[in-house]
């Protein structure tokens, strides 16, 4: 079962459950306690609850109906960094002083994860996302992203892109937090899959595809089996010592890195598919530097 945050043609907003080519509000008010998306990620039984706050006679909504949201009401937004083998040749290759730090990081028990977002500086579906004026060479980071509960159940999954300024990140590694943390930094969607069994990698493909002018300039993709470390770790890392008392959404690193001469452009537009959730696009903004 899939659920979205959507925008109304009137201006309203809604979560839904989404279908094939339709989505099918949800009837909130059933509950006193449920007021958003949030509230039922949050729940014992989100799929449960949903099924039960699905109205039978509810009108069927077609995707041209409605506008796709980034699916976070209050959550935080955090990432995991060199998780893929191929992540952890391009981070040493950007940043030659620090190779042996991502070198190790990608062995070690403790896993690299940083704050990525709040919830003002994500995108969901069609909008924009942000080159920093600063960067001459950023790159989007297509990522399985975990949708986790306040008390660490993984109960979802969504796309994420984890927009990286990786000049800014090689220059020093301290600089970390100003290539990923930014307005416009991260982008989320278009709905969350309950999560409902365990997992099979190896039958979930990621793909990324970059258009400029129309035209594919970058295109490549992986498996979530390429990733060293399970989605169970790396939750069990971020809440040791740790409180998300709205949940939180963690993308869990990536296996699709552009090639080393390829940077985002204003006007390019980014696409991530991954298997089971649908497509993420989203625009590319770059202002000129001040």
């Amino acid at each position: 079962m899939k659920l979205a945050r959507i925008r109304l043609n009137d201006g309203s907003q809604r979560v839904a459950a989404v279908h094939d080519n339709t989505v099918q509000p949800l009837d909130l008010t059933q509950i006193d306690a449920c007021h958003s998306l949030m509230d039922i990620l949050n729940s014992a039984d989100p799929a449960g609850l949903a099924r039960f706050l699905l109205k039978p006679d509810t009108q069927l909504l077609a995707f041209s109906d409605i506008q796709f949201l980034a699916p976070i009401d209050l959550q935080e937004v955090w990432a995991a960094g060199v998780t893929y083998k191929r992540s952890q040749v391009a981070r040493m290759e950007e940043s030659a002083a620090a190779a042996s730090h991502y070198d190790k990081v990608y062995t070690a028990d403790r896993p690299e994860l940083f704050f990525k977002a709040t919830p003002n500086r994500v995108s969901g579906p069609g909008q924009p996302l942000r080159v920093r004026s600063d960067s001459q060479w950023c790159v989007p980071e297509p990522e399985f992203t975990l949708v986790i509960s306040k008390d660490a159940r993984i109960v979802g999954y969504t796309i994420g892109n984890d927009m990286s300024a990786r000049d800014i990140e090689g220059e020093n590694p301290l600089y970390l937090p100003q290539a990923k943390f930014y307005k416009q930094c991260a982008g989320l969607g278009p709905c969350v899959l309950l999560a409902d069994g365990p997992l099979n990698p190896d039958l979930i493909d990621i793909q990324l595809e970059i258009r400029r002018n129309g035209q594919i300039a970058s295109a490549d993709g992986t498996k979530l089996s390429q990733m060293k470390r399970t989605p169970e770790e790396l939750v069990a890392w971020l809440f040791r010592e740790n409180e998300l008392p709205n949940g939180a959404f963690l993308m869990t690193g990536t296996g699709v890195v552009p090639e080393d001469n390829f940077t985002l452009e204003n006007g390019d537009e980014v696409s991530i598919t991954i298997t089971g959730i649908g497509r993420l696009t989203n625009p590319i903004v770059k202002d000129r530097a001040t």
